[in-house]
């Protein structure tokens, strides 16, 4: 297995008495994206910015691609990062301000230029190009705040509320554009409240809580959609109907879903047909199948 694109081990930070990081530890590996979730104040933000290289830390590790602590200088263009409070020169035009950021990563004129209208058209703003940052909506700034930190393709891309004042069809083009990037071959830690759109875009969460990663694992993992199926009935059998039919099953009503507990040694596909074939025979008028907990249930209960 190859070494994780960023590892952070024991790390802290203090503001004064304020501890923002505390022993924080955790892996984000290469060509996967990783959803970093936690409440306002569980030291996200501090966490970007260490790895980013804004800030030291007062101890631990940090690794990043494998280099140790980033370092501007050696690592241009390799590491992209969106801050989640990223003030824009509002009198730049826009193609200016990309341009002059991706000759500071080293980039010569031409492809600074080129470089400039990939981004554009990444974040749907090639329209835009000319205007001043001040003309922007704050749904277009955030969008020029997002395709900075994709200038130069980096390997690893840090984003710290990337849909933050987006519409909804605005985020539905980042959570594609976040896919593209991980298939491209890129690591991404991602940082949102909106954890549906984690949900649907994450191979890995890591939950923060003071500072601390109090739980991390594949979303697979962590939401149990190898061991948890529910059911959503029509008609809802009785219990001891199904268990006539599936003795082994272990299983709950929650209104008119089912939950099933998947047995560790069982095949989940060859039991799912079973009960399938089981609420079928039932006439349970089976509306949908969904496997494990959504992402925002297991959070709140952790």
């Amino acid at each position: 297995m190859s070494a994780p694109a960023l590892e952070l081990e024991g790390v802290r930070k203090r503001y004064g008495s304020t501890r923002a990081l505390d022993g924080l530890s955790f892996q984000v590996q290469r060509g996967s994206i990783t959803g970093l979730i936690g409440p306002n104040g569980a030291g996200k933000t501090t966490c970007f910015g260490v790895v980013g290289g804004l800030l030291s830390p007062d101890e631990g590790r940090v690794d990043v691609l494998g280099m140790g602590a980033f370092d501007p200088l050696k690592a241009a263009g390799r590491l992209g990062l969106l801050p989640q409070d990223c003030e824009l020169p509002r009198h730049t035009r826009v193609q200016t301000y990309l341009r002059y950021l991706a000759r500071l990563q080293g980039a010569s004129t031409r492809d600074a230029a080129l470089q400039t209208d990939r981004v554009l058209d990444q974040v749907a703003l090639q329209d835009r190009r000319d205007s001043r940052i001040s003309e922007l909506s704050h749904g277009m700034r955030r969008r020029v705040a997002v395709g900075q930190a994709l200038l130069a393709s980096p390997e690893l891309i840090l984003l710290d509320e990337p849909t933050s004042g987006l519409d909804p069809r605005l985020v539905a083009q980042m959570r594609d554009l976040l896919v593209a990037q991980r298939a491209r071959g890129a690591s991404l830690l991602v940082s949102s409240h909106m954890l549906a759109e984690l949900e649907a875009v994450c191979d890995h969460v890591v939950f923060m809580e003071a500072g601390r990663a109090t739980r991390s694992g594949p979303l697979a993992e962590v939401t149990g959609r190898a061991r948890i199926v529910h059911f959503v009935l029509a008609h809802p059998p009785e219990l001891a109907a199904l268990r006539d039919k599936l003795p082994e099953l272990q299983a709950r009503y929650e209104g008119n879903t089912l939950r099933v507990s998947l047995p560790t040694e069982s095949s989940p596909a060859e039991l799912n047909d079973r009960i399938l074939a089981a609420l079928l025979a039932l006439d349970a008028g089976v509306l949908e199948v969904r496997p494990g907990e959504s992402l925002e249930t297991v959070y709140l209960s952790d």
